[in-house]
């Protein structure tokens, strides 16, 4: 009988505020991250003392809100976050939490800006709405679902996906991952019939598992993939 024991899996908490953090994007984050870690689900509430004390990765997800919703939804927990990254916590940001890395937020950034891709020269999207956009994932023509994402200026960081324009739409600086567009999204969310052809099976949930494994949670890559 082998005595290989199985590593305890990684912890990741996962931050949930209808719509700023939409429920449709935090359940699309769970079903795609939930076989390979475990998941623990936050609110605005005020969380207990040792909540970020096990966790290897914060997530915000991405939602229909303002992000000026940010001051609201995060004044109870905001040291507590900041707390978690000074000792090296690793941050997850998609669509609205991509934005909420910007300086005028959580300011985790190092000269760099986070803002709209639908207002850069060249964007192949100009209005906010969802949709499907081509972009280049790690080297790969890939098509993807877009609701006013943003693009990343300035600053010194990885790229790891881009738009159409050769705006960055994956990077990754230091303990940091921003993501314009939804590698979370389900079938349901692809409500329009021209989109339908492009429903991406579940690859995209598991392109979004081998971004945190290999750039983010360190490790070696997953064997799925």
């Amino acid at each position: 009988m082998s005595t290989d024991l199985q590593e305890p899996k990684r912890i990741i908490a996962v931050f949930l505020h209808h719509p700023t953090c939409s429920t449709d994007s935090v359940n699309g984050v769970i079903r795609s991250l939930s076989s390979n870690y475990v998941i623990k689900v936050w609110t605005k509430y005020k969380v207990a003392e040792d909540f970020f004390d096990s966790v290897d990765l914060v997530v915000f997800p991405g939602g229909d809100g303002d992000a000026s919703a940010f001051k609201q939804v995060m004044k109870l927990n905001l040291e507590d976050i900041k707390k978690f990254m000074s000792r090296g916590g690793k941050f997850l940001g998609i669509c609205m939490g991509a934005y909420w890395a910007d300086h005028y937020y959580f300011d985790f950034l190092k000269g760099t800006r986070v803002v709209q891709y639908i207002k850069r020269n060249r964007a192949d999207v100009r209005s906010s709405y969802g949709t499907t956009v081509p972009v280049v994932w790690r080297g790969q023509q890939k098509r993807m679902y877009f609701y006013d994402g943003p693009t990343f200026v300035g600053g010194e960081f990885e790229v790891v996906a881009s738009y159409a324009n050769g705006d960055p739409m994956a990077i990754v600086q230091g303990s940091i991952g921003l993501i314009g567009c939804h590698l979370e999204s389900e079938f349901n969310w692809y409500t329009k019939k021209y989109m339908k052809p492009h429903w991406h099976g579940g690859e995209h949930h598991d392109l979004l598992n081998a971004f945190i494994a290999d750039f983010l949670i360190n490790e070696r890559q997953l064997s799925l993939f």
